[in-house]
């Protein structure tokens, strides 16, 4: 009994000395979130004197917009922000190249395809691109699609070129569900909109391996002929080099895919004088924070959004997570724009798989009221902007993509999965209990559909596809029956949607910038400003939402400790405490040699 209470009273203290010390680690994070925003805030690389060389490391993850997360400061810069750095940096004499560490293992393809036209617009400035890969280890062609186009390729002679073509690799749970007697309940519009599958087939159905079939041979069909056009080969040759990977270092150079052979820092130095004069480096994030937007140039709004699309606000936490496109989030950022008299055009960037029907409805409507209120609107596709991605962009007024952008999937699916036979198999039964109408029970995941749910679930999934395929004919302005024809749930790469009339124009960020400017009748010569709504919140103004203190008293705390440090600050103080004892002292405050 002695043993039990000691054991039991230790354990009592141990939560909570635990709990105790979870709460201190917590504000000393805290602390150390808000020092490092502090410094980010008040401090800037300084700029390199003479030519600088630009560094761009692809081997990160990133995002394709800034994370809606203002604690994720410090972190690789995305690609829109990538694209539009370098444009900055285009215009910029002291910069005369940029240097690539190469993706050794594969990229999202439209990501590829948006670096390429990055580069080849660097290039048309007059600058020099060069590129270093410690391998192109991956069986995928998109790392080397990004970068085919620089002016010299190094590749370490130690490495290999291993890029071959594409793959895609397809989980398939109904065998696993049958082992445990779950029954997956799916309703889907069309035979192509194969998600549900992964629940309730065993292996890819006709249409399915139809549809992933085409998509994947149209966009490496792009990045052959893209890469072709990048290093003076026919298609021919591309396609025999990559079906015969994969090549050793100094095969892959004899075969014109390679330029050079060497390490990274050969590369580096190699780059470095190329510069006239003297030079240095400088990572591309550094650069960023030399970039000084703010102009009196006409506005056009950025607005962006990536991830699932879900009703409210789309929150991800106070310290980041998955990415989401909330419906009021966009849809009232897409208001704000249209209501500011000095926004003269609306470009909004999708990177989203879709979601929720009824968010991407209300994000279609704030378009329409934009349009409706004079703001052109032109959206530009990411990586995907597929199913309700699609859906929130069909009404604007021009729509690009990448020729390998993931897109239409206009469709939808839903369902359930019931668990009763799971729970009998290890002895737990789950009761119901409901008053109302029968469909009270309809989502409940311990009991299968009745046939009038059902058919009451299915009518559900008809009016929404019904309503999703109106809204794609009167964006697109196309008869109702080719709609239908496209439509089905199939997936499309945009160089497809293209020839379906599903988008206007194949091209990148800064090609729907440029129409969106068009539209506005903004002359070329007179540039723009892009304005992102919402604006970013500052890390002030974050801890201030976070724990309901005032992001000016946070930040005049801050800067008043800032400058209490200062050496002259410091010397004073002691001065006047001297003066006050009787002991006046002369000192130098210049710093000691060390």
């Amino acid at each position: 009994m002695k043993q039990f209470w000691i054991t039991f009273f230790g354990s009592i203290v141990g939560v909570i000395i635990g709990s105790v010390l979870a709460v201190i680690l917590f504000f000393f994070m805290i602390a150390g979130l808000f020092a490092s925003a502090l410094s980010g805030a008040d401090s800037e690389p300084a700029m390199p004197r003479g030519g600088v060389v630009l560094e761009l490391d692809l081997r990160e993850a990133r995002l394709d917009s800034p994370s809606n997360s203002p604690f994720n400061f410090g972190g690789p810069l995305s690609v829109v922000d990538i694209v539009q750095t370098l444009e900055y940096a285009e215009t910029d004499d002291r910069v005369q190249g940029l240097f690539i560490r190469a993706n050794e293992f594969g990229m999202v393809p439209a990501m590829a395809e948006e670096m390429r036209l990055a580069i080849s617009d660097f290039q048309d400035a007059g600058k020099f691109v060069m590129t270093h890969a410690q391998g192109f280890e991956g069986t995928s062609v998109t790392g080397y699609f990004a970068v085919s186009g620089s002016d010299e390729i190094w590749l370490q002679d130690t490495s290999s070129f291993t890029a071959s073509g594409l793959a895609a690799e397809i989980p398939f749970l109904g065998g696993l569900f049958e082992q445990f007697d779950a029954n997956p309940q799916f309703e889907q519009f069309h035979e192509y909109k194969n998600a549900a599958n992964t629940y309730t087939e065993t292996t890819l159905t006709d249409a399915h391996r139809e549809a992933v079939t085409s998509y994947m041979s149209s966009i490496y069909d792009t990045a052959v002929v893209a890469i072709a056009a990048d290093r003076g080969l026919s298609g021919e040759t591309v396609r025999s080099l990559f079906d015969t990977a994969p090549h050793t270092a100094e095969g892959a150079t004899e075969a014109g895919l390679i330029d050079r052979l060497g390490h990274v820092v050969e590369a580096r130095e190699a780059a470095l004088n190329r510069i006239d004069g003297a030079g240095s480096a400088m990572s591309l994030e550094d650069y960023a924070q030399q970039v000084h937007s703010w102009n009196n140039r006409p506005v056009i709004a950025l607005i962006e959004g990536q991830g699932a699309i879900v009703t409210g606000q789309g929150e991800q936490g106070a310290f980041g997570g998955t990415e989401m496109i909330g419906g009021d989030a966009m849809a009232e950022a897409i208001e704000a724009a249209a209501n500011d008299l000095s926004v003269r055009a609306i470009v909004i960037r999708v990177d989203s798989g879709g979601g929720s029907a009824i968010a991407s409805d209300q994000i279609w409507n704030a378009v329409i009221r934009a349009r409706e209120a004079g703001k052109p609107v032109v959206v530009s596709m990411a990586g995907a902007a597929a199913s309700g991605g699609y859906y929130l962009a069909a009404p604007a007024d021009l729509i690009f993509a990448h020729a390998t952008t993931i897109t239409g999937s206009i469709g939808v699916l839903g369902g359930k999965i019931d668990l009763s036979g799971t729970y009998e198999l290890v002895g737990l039964n789950v009761e119901t209990v409901s008053v109302g109408g029968e469909f009270a029970t309809a989502f409940s995941g311990q009991e299968s559909w009745t046939e009038s749910q059902r058919a009451a679930y299915r009518q559900q999934m008809s009016d929404i596809y019904d309503d999703f395929t109106s809204r794609v004919a009167d964006g697109r302005d196309l008869p109702m029956e080719r709609v239908l024809e496209i439509a089905r749930g199939r997936v499309w790469t945009g160089a497809q949607a293209l020839d379906l009339g599903l988008v206007d124009e194949i091209g990148g960020f800064r090609d729907a910038v440029a129409a969106a400017r068009d539209l506005a009748g903004i002359a070329p010569e007179s540039g723009v400003q892009i304005r992102r709504f919402p604006r970013q919140l500052t890390p002030y103004e974050a801890f201030s939402q976070l724990f309901g203190v005032s992001a000016e008293n946070a930040e005049a705390v801050a800067r008043l400790n800032a400058v209490m440090e200062l050496p002259e600050v410091q010397a004073a103080i002691e001065a006047r405490q001297a003066a006050e004892g009787g002991q006046l002292q002369l000192r130098s405050t210049a710093p000691q040699p060390q």
